[in-house]
């Protein structure tokens, strides 16, 4: 009977909790984010520009974490920003000033991801140009109208008085104006790139071209937040052609990756660990580790992109792939019913368990009793008979009765027991 009651309170108790632990989980369920779809859009610049060349490490590295990557060339940064308040595109690449928060209301900075130096290549008619300003009067290409190029290069033209009242603005791209430069068709061209672009090596390596070394840079780096100057040293290019053939002062922006607001948070952490991996070398003009980085961005950062600068991976993100931390940081939510269900589990388990282990003892007090009950009544045959029935039982116990340690005292106790029978037994014999 007690063996009984035990059971039926473990299960009184216990049952209940179960039920409320699996509503609870129904209930919480309701409001875990699901999965996000693994697709980005990136939106780039041209195909024969760095962006686009980027874009594409990208695009190799996510697919190994089945992300499909989708790429849009455009004009430029303008026509980027434009591409994701349309919702065309996640993510965009930016050249850093020329988008605010004013004009990218639906947007937000991911990261700065490497120098961009402002080039300023003009023909060589054999005396340097040491100014902006002596270029007034003559044929600039300053970019493709969308492009950062354009933005950037409108402003410096404007610092030194140059428009197109007293001189021929032009807005060619960057292979129109490379062109037209080497046939003498324009004086100079603008145009923001990277040093490993194609353009810039080809106008760098011809005697014919110069490019412009600023010697105001620091004073427009003061000017502007988002510009650095920088310098490219003599031979930096090749050493055996010796490009550059003497320093040369840069004015450099960043490239800049801007996200949507409404863009899921899992894939943007998951772009930001790519990024790490693509752009945390040295390079030519940045140190080990320097990008990314959330430095002098015209946009706000986005929180994501936040957390990660200033926290790195995730305990989870160190042990597990990042698909499996994602999923398990999701289910942080389930904590709440999966605890309130352990609890009465748990609760409930041990009783239980000292129940199961007395049960396979104490069963055998049934036969036990039932013999000692019936010993006064009994003759000398049937006593032999009671006698070689326990002698039986004992191995039967011996056989049968296997319990942990911690219950030998009350396997024991029935082996006393067994024996206090016994006695008897062969007493009345």
């Amino acid at each position: 009977m007690k063996v009984l009651l035990m059971k039926y309170r473990f299960f009184t108790v216990t049952v209940p909790f179960i039920l409320l632990a699996v509503g609870a989980f129904y209930f919480t369920a309701q409001f875990i984010q699901p999965s996000p779809k693994k697709e980005i859009t990136i939106a780039t610049g041209s195909k024969t520009g760095n962006y686009y060349k980027t874009a594409l490490e990208y695009k190799k590295l996510l697919e190994k974490d089945k992300v499909k990557v989708n790429i849009i060339t455009s004009a430029g940064s303008i026509d980027n920003i434009k591409l994701l308040e349309e919702n065309k595109a996640d993510i965009a690449f930016l050249q850093n000033g020329t988008i605010t928060n004013e004009e990218a209301k639906n947007a937000k900075s991911l990261a700065s991801i490497y120098y961009e130096p402002l080039w300023v290549f003009y023909k060589n008619d054999g005396y340097p140009v040491d100014y902006i300003i002596q270029f007034i009067s003559k044929k600039i290409s300053i970019g493709k109208v969308g492009s950062g190029t354009r933005d950037l290069a409108q402003d410096i033209l404007k610092d030194n008085g140059i428009d197109s009242t007293n001189s021929s603005i032009l807005n060619y791209s960057t292979n129109q104006a490379k062109e037209a430069l080497l046939n003498n068709e324009i004086d100079a061209m603008f145009v923001v790139s990277s040093h490993k672009s194609k353009t810039v090596k080809e106008l760098l390596a011809n005697p014919k071209i110069n490019v412009l070394s600023f010697k105001r840079a620091r004073a427009y780096s003061r000017k502007y937040a988002f510009l650095e100057a920088l310098t490219l040293y003599e031979g930096t290019l090749d050493l055996y052609r010796n490009l550059p053939d003497e320093n040369i002062s840069l004015l450099a922006t960043t490239a800049n990756l801007a996200v949507r607001n409404d863009f899921s948070e899992e894939l943007t952490r998951l772009l930001l660990k790519t990024i790490v991996k693509v752009h945390n070398k040295k390079g030519l003009f940045a140190k080990e580790d320097q990008f990314p980085n959330s430095l002098n961005m015209q946009l706000d950062l986005s929180e994501e992109a936040q957390r990660y600068f200033e926290n790195g991976d995730t305990f989870l993100e160190k042990i597990f792939p990042y698909w499996i931390a994602s999923n398990i940081d999701r289910l942080k939510i389930l904590l709440i019913p999966l605890l309130t269900l352990l609890f009465p589990l748990f609760k409930g388990f041990f009783p239980l368990y000292n129940w199961s282990m007395r049960s396979k003892i104490y069963r055998w007090y049934d036969e036990i009793r039932e013999i000692d009950n019936e010993l006064e009544t009994l003759e000398k045959l049937k006593l032999k008979e009671e006698l070689e029935k326990l002698e039986k039982l004992r191995s039967e116990i011996s056989k049968e009765t296997k319990v942990p340690l911690s219950f030998m005292g009350e396997y024991y106790n029935l082996q006393l027991h067994l024996d206090h029978v016994t006695k008897r037994v062969e007493k009345l014999l």
